[in-house]
């Protein structure tokens, strides 16, 4: 299984964070009808509005709508980044009372937003409830396990590399290193690749597939510890030495974790608002755009497929510099 197998989850939850930061926004805003219990357990009251609480939870609420701290993330209340959000949700207070005390909230166009408002909160409660019931461990290791069964694990080549101009130059490289000469040495002292000259050359461990052919033909069928080459490469001529050959590491359930839960949770999300227009009668009222001459269409839409699991979408375009090969 390569490291980029659960790469390959879409990172696309645009719906749920729409919905989510329309949510926190209007909650952060708004008060909690006078009541003073703590909203949740643990919650602390941190500020009065002309009598109303401030909870710590409205804080974190709004800090998260702004982007400052990730859902779920503390956010200390001794902290500067605190104090400046509460400053913005006492704000945000005193702008909607004044609003109520000018009546604003009965202009048709405001109540049109503000009923907007409740149904992207209604539809954030729904999605929040199917996610969560649905994307629990059991469905996270399963996934993760299912994937390390479906992966191929492909061959992982450490090697270091001397760069240089010519291959004269190439060539006298290789006559040192065949008298013994260190080869981290001589890549700091000659080597052009400023990526890798300083740590001896080293270019980490990478799958030939990401490496430009010539760098790919001539490590096929070496072996650890030859010295490779002198090959001509763009912008000069290269000398290997095969530090190490093996098995790509499969990647950690922790580091897969957040990936299969946003891969999850789209599923969740599109399989829910599947059956929702499925049993609902949508009519659009509006015809199709008209074609205007000289202004760019819309590429075709890609045809429909089966839903497609991590291992199973396409993988990223890999770098072909060998100075980018990915460090274990």
């Amino acid at each position: 299984m390569t490291n980029t197998a659960f790469r390959r989850v879409p990172n696309a939850l645009a719906l749920a964070a729409v919905m989510l930061v329309a949510a926190t926004l209007l909650v952060a805003c708004g008060d909690r009808g006078g009541t003073e219990g703590a909203p949740a357990p643990g919650d602390t009251a941190v500020a009065k509005v002309d009598g109303k609480t401030v909870w710590a939870s409205d804080v974190k609420r709004e800090a998260v709508a702004q982007g400052l701290i990730g859902e779920g993330e503390p956010l200390d209340v001794s902290s500067d980044l605190f104090r400046r959000v509460l400053d913005e949700v006492v704000d945000q207070k005193l702008l909607a009372a004044e609003a109520l005390k000018r009546k604003l909230d009965k202009d048709p166009v405001a109540q049109k937003r503000l009923a907007a408002a409740r149904e992207r909160i209604l539809g954030d409660m729904l999605v929040e409830s199917v996610v969560s019931d649905a994307v629990n461990d059991i469905a996270i290791r399963g996934l993760y396990q299912e994937q390390l069964k479906l992966a191929k694990q492909s061959e992982e080549i450490r090697a270091r590399q001397i760069v240089v101009a010519s291959e004269a130059e190439a060539e006298a490289v290789r006559k040192l290193l065949a008298t013994g000469a260190s080869f981290d040495a001589l890549a700091m002292e000659r080597s052009t690749d400023a990526a890798t000259r300083f740590n001896g050359g080293d270019l980490g461990y990478f799958t030939v597939d990401v490496m430009p052919e010539t760098y790919a033909a001539n490590l096929k069928t070496g072996k650890v510890g030859d010295i490779v080459g002198p090959f001509g490469i763009e912008g000069g001529w290269a000398i290997l030495k095969i530090e190490d050959r093996r098995l790509e590491q499969p990647i950690t359930f922790d580091a897969a974790r957040p990936q299969i839960v946003r891969f999850l949770t789209y599923d969740q999300v599109r399989d829910l608002l599947e059956k929702l227009r499925s049993r609902a009668k949508v009519q659009t009222l509006i015809g199709a755009p008209q074609d205007v001459p000289g202004q760019p269409k819309e590429p075709a839409d890609a045809p429909k497929t089966a839903p497609q699991t991590p291992a199973t979408k396409a993988a990223p375009a890999a770098s072909a510099a060998p100075a980018k090969a990915a460090q274990p």
